[in-house]
């Protein structure tokens, strides 16, 4: 991104030192982690079977450097977080930015709208493949004193991952309390084992230099560099956490906890491994933990497994977050989610995406079996993704009036790097790269039919439903009678007359005394002030509508909003526990009748529509006040 005005403080309030601690948890768990593999596999690459030179030791660990400097330092940390929605941001606010989700048919925004939601989807398979590369990384270094126990790596693995998984239900509040402090202990155990590495070969150092990277690729057969790029870009997975979390944080403690710890801690255990592998390069098997001496290798191996539990953690709870936001958008159907706490609005659990999460990580483990066999399923998705990004972030520069050479320029550049990196995981396709992208490709599918299926329902609705002067008519003579208390009608649109109202006056030809038609409306802004929740619209007398807006990050509840607007003084005079709530159930028939997509697809969408949580449970609606209408609707 190009220069970008500064966002707003992030949650946790401004810049105080538990903010960047806690980022460090959060942000950092996935990137944290890496040095785990991400050496050990790049300098496997470069001995491509063969013994292992200084030249290829040093080459990669300047690449990885750079890497970090180029991908994560320059482009997230100074550019990227700089494109913020009201302090949020993430490839979902970076939608909302562009303003894609009402994207015309056959209009650019649709196009754009695709890549998007693809991009999107990816998060999907980066969530799957880090908490099994992760844990079973750390798993490994059981092997370093003790080969005999090999065997019983992807066991104590899945049953860890099976704990983890089990624990989403109970919240996370306990455990994120912690995460910050362990991984601050994490990074400095880091750094010390660095300093071990570099004081044994102290000419490690001479890698800062990005001509050691630069020359070792150009002298290396074509296939081989590639493969070697591919690997070193294990070192930067996780670097797409910074910008999704900033809402979390706020920019400045995630910029704070990147330059001032865990950037320096990398580096020194990079260049420890590295230095270790100059002086031995039979550690080539697992650098990370011969780096330690030999007492501190199984205290290693625990502390490795809760660092790489808390990494986990961390992408687990970003994809139940992105789940949030896509609902909320129209991008996937609704889902049961519930909040583990009661004070922190961000602390949620969606069950469903839990355990197909569940089911995808462990399916992962049971099919690669080890580190070195998921290093080639993992890197693809990140390295689209990271593409993505900076594709939409230029058009959002572009869009806040930036000169456009420029935005071209500058992000042109990290574009082309990008490109690179994922061309270079590419090759990995076949080596088990297949398996993230399968994952992201049956979201983003479900995604895209569940929007056109929206738009398909709300267009056939929008035939079915009466104008608001048929109401009108309706309410002051075709009535026999109005009923005492007070009916809410869920409506889909803030216009015309809500087909759950319809059915009930054509088969009860009565009213209430008191009509309220409740339509939520999700901006494309995070979150929206209490002040702007209700907007009233007096329709006729004893008939009002209210519009309850909320921000893509929030819960919509709408008895919380129609209190609120009673506290407020716009809704006088009702009784929350004595309203009626009535809301259409609607039955999708998928028909080659009427245009559409394919009959298939409609079928798919269908599905979708049974099976996704119920409009009452959704909003909250109390479920003893709740009457439903059954309405079925062709497509």
């Amino acid at each position: 991104m190009t220069a970008i005005p500064a966002a707003s403080p992030g949650r946790s309030g401004g810049l105080p030192l538990t903010a960047t601690i806690g980022a460090l948890g959060v942000v950092y768990g996935d990137i944290g982690t890496s040095p785990l593999y991400a050496l050990k596999e790049a300098v496997k690459a470069a001995a491509h079977g063969g013994p292992l030179t200084s030249e290829a030791t040093l080459g990669v660990v300047s690449l990885i450097l750079w890497a970090l400097i180029l991908i994560i330092s320059l482009k997230y940390a100074l550019l990227i977080l700089r494109a913020d929605n009201r302090g949020e941001g993430g490839i979902v606010t970076l939608l909302a930015l562009l303003h894609a989700r009402d994207a015309k048919p056959g209009t650019w925004r649709v196009h754009l709208l695709i890549v998007g939601l693809v991009g999107a989807a990816l998060l999907y398979g980066d969530g799957a493949i880090t908490p099994a590369i992760s844990v079973l990384s750390a798993i490994e270094g059981l092997k370093v004193d003790a080969p005999s126990l090999a065997p019983a790596v992807v066991p104590l693995t899945v049953i860890i991952l099976i704990g983890l998984f089990l624990m989403q239900s109970k919240g996370t509040g306990f455990i994120g309390g912690i995460f910050g402090p362990v991984m601050l202990g994490w990074f400095a155990v880091l750094a010390l084992l660095g300093i071990h590495g570099i004081v044994q070969s102290p000419g490690v150092l001479a890698a800062v230099s990005p001509l050691y990277a630069f020359e070792f690729l150009i002298h290396q057969d074509f296939h081989i560099s590639f493969a070697i790029l591919g690997a070193a870009f294990l070192a930067v997975t996780g670097g797409e956490a910074m910008y999704a979390d900033m809402g979390h944080f706020g920019r400045m403690p995630i910029r704070l906890a990147w330059f001032a710890i865990a950037l320096p801690a990398l580096v020194l255990n990079y260049f420890g491994q590295a230095g270790l592998l100059i002086a031995d390069p039979t550690a080539i098997d697992n650098p990370f933990y011969q780096l330690a001496p030999d007492w501190l290798h199984y205290p290693l191996v625990a502390f490795a497994t809760v660092a790489t539990v808390i990494a986990s953690q961390a992408i687990i709870s970003g994809v139940f977050s992105l789940t949030q936001q896509s609902i909320q958008l129209g991008f996937l159907p609704r889902m049961q989610i519930r909040h583990t706490t009661s004070h922190a609005m961000g602390q949620i659990y969606v069950p469903l995406v839990n355990w197909l999460l569940a089911a995808a990580t462990l399916a992962a483990v049971l099919s690669f079996g080890t580190s070195d066999a998921l290093a080639g399923a993992y890197g693809i998705a990140v390295s689209l993704l990271m593409a993505i990004t900076t594709l939409l972030a230029a058009l959002v520069a572009l869009q806040w009036g930036y000169p456009p050479l420029l935005v071209v320029t500058v992000n042109g550049i990290f574009f082309i790097i990008d490109c690179i990196f994922f061309a270079a995981n590419s090759t990995k396709l076949f080596e088990g790269g297949w398996f993230p992208l399968l994952l992201a490709g049956a979201v983003a599918f479900l995604m895209l039919t569940w929007r056109s299926g929206v738009k398909l329902v709300e267009s056939a609705r929008a035939k079915l439903r009466q104008p608001e002067e048929d109401l009108i008519e309706t309410a002051v003579s075709r009535c026999h009678a109005r009923l005492n208390g007070t009916a809410v009608f869920l409506a889909s649109m803030p216009n015309g007359v809500p087909l759950a109202l319809t059915q009930f006056v054509k088969h009860n030809h009565v009213l209430h005394e008191r009509v309220i038609l409740v339509t939520v409306l999700i901006s494309e802004v995070p979150r929206v002030p209490d002040a702007d929740r209700a907007e009233i619209i007096e329709v006729i007398e004893g008939i009002t509508r209210v519009i309850l807006h909320y921000g893509f990050m929030q819960y919509p509840t709408i008895s919380d909003g129609l209190g609120l607007a009673s506290e407020q003084g716009k809704l006088p005079g009702i009784d929350l526990a004595e309203i009626t709530y009535y809301i259409g159930r609607e039955t999708i028939i998928p028909s080659d009748k009427v245009a559409g997509m394919a009959v298939w697809r409609e079928t798919v969408f269908a599905f979708l529509q049974r099976n996704a949580e119920r409009s009452a449970a959704f909003f909250g609606v109390p479920t003893k006040q709740v009457v439903e209408f059954g309405t079925e609707i062709e497509i």
